[in-house]
């Protein structure tokens, strides 16, 4: 059965947890994508949320979809979704800290079971607490702000290039990401083949500038996570998961290239790095343990 047949077979609702910029964006991504069923966009400040929702419903003939959105002011009203996407709030921006953990333990209390995705790029944090302190298993926390770092990277390596396609691993957590250069290639050859390499260590060095990325950057690789978790996909995924043992790490969020699918991780890939790139990989993680 391919991902689009599972789409069809089932009724897929996509929970997002903020109606701030991020949220809208990533709703609105999801919406005219129609690859799922359903949005519900909720948030404290409900008619914000209602509103947001049904400018982008009304966005819908323009754009050739026709995804039910909807805003919701209760929390709960996640409990039972395929995909519950922690955002950022109208009024308190991204969820983090104690606020963050006190909405996913509402959740997990209600019973919610479907993956939880963290799209803010403070949210590092909040998905290791959710796994250290709620006991969610690591296999069901996500996050995808880092994602939009890889995308970028990969198109400035292929401006450099002058060619479309460079696949590029990036690794770690921010700020401490890892470039993975010595095995990058573009059509059948070696990035470093075709770009010398202090413009490669000019991309390396604008990390920093990246960092935090934008709601519809967030809001793109975001979609493309979510759609994965609820019908598998044939590529992997660059982003962040809860390590159980990679590079002799435990309970630290890193971005990885994951596989997704049945609603969670279900494995993620060790990349392949020169011996200086893994030192400074596992250096960056070791000193967030």
């Amino acid at each position: 059965m391919s991902p689009a047949d599972v789409l069809e077979s089932c009724v897929v609702m996509v929970a997002v947890l903020g109606a701030g910029p991020i949220g809208a964006a990533i709703a609105h991504r999801l919406a005219e994508r129609a690859r799922v069923r359903a949005v519900r966009l909720i948030d404290e400040s409900a008619d914000i949320a209602a509103g947001k929702a049904l400018d982008i419903r009304q966005a819908g003939p323009v754009g050739a979809f026709d995804t039910a959105i909807s805003g919701s002011g209760d929390v709960l009203a996640a409990v039972g979704a395929s995909v519950v996407v922690v955002a950022d709030a109208v009024a308190g921006g991204e969820w983090q800290g104690d606020r963050g953990l006190d909405l996913i333990r509402q959740l997990v209390k209600a019973g919610s079971k479907g993956p939880f995705v963290f799209a803010g790029p403070s949210q590092v944090g909040l998905i290791e607490t959710v796994a250290r302190e709620l006991h969610v298993p690591p296999d069901r926390l996500i996050g995808t702000a880092t994602s939009a770092i890889a995308a970028s990277i990969a198109a400035l390596a292929s401006i450099e290039a002058q060619l479309t396609g460079v696949d590029v691993v990036v690794a770690g957590r921010p700020p401490a990401l890892v470039i993975g250069w010595s095995s990058a290639t573009i059509a059948g050859s070696l990035v470093s083949d075709r770009v010398p390499a202090h413009r490669l260590l000019a991309i390396s060095n604008a990390l920093p500038r990246l960092w935090p990325p934008g709601p519809e950057a967030i809001a793109a690789p975001t979609a493309l996570v979510i759609e994965a978790l609820v019908a598998g996909s044939r590529r992997l995924h660059h982003a962040m998961t809860v390590l159980d043992g990679e590079f002799g790490v435990r309970g630290v969020a890193a971005m990885l290239p994951l596989e997704l699918g049945n609603g969670r991780v279900l494995t993620s890939t060790i990349p392949s790095l020169s011996p200086q790139e893994n030192t400074a990989l596992v250096s960056g993680l070791e000193r967030r343990r």
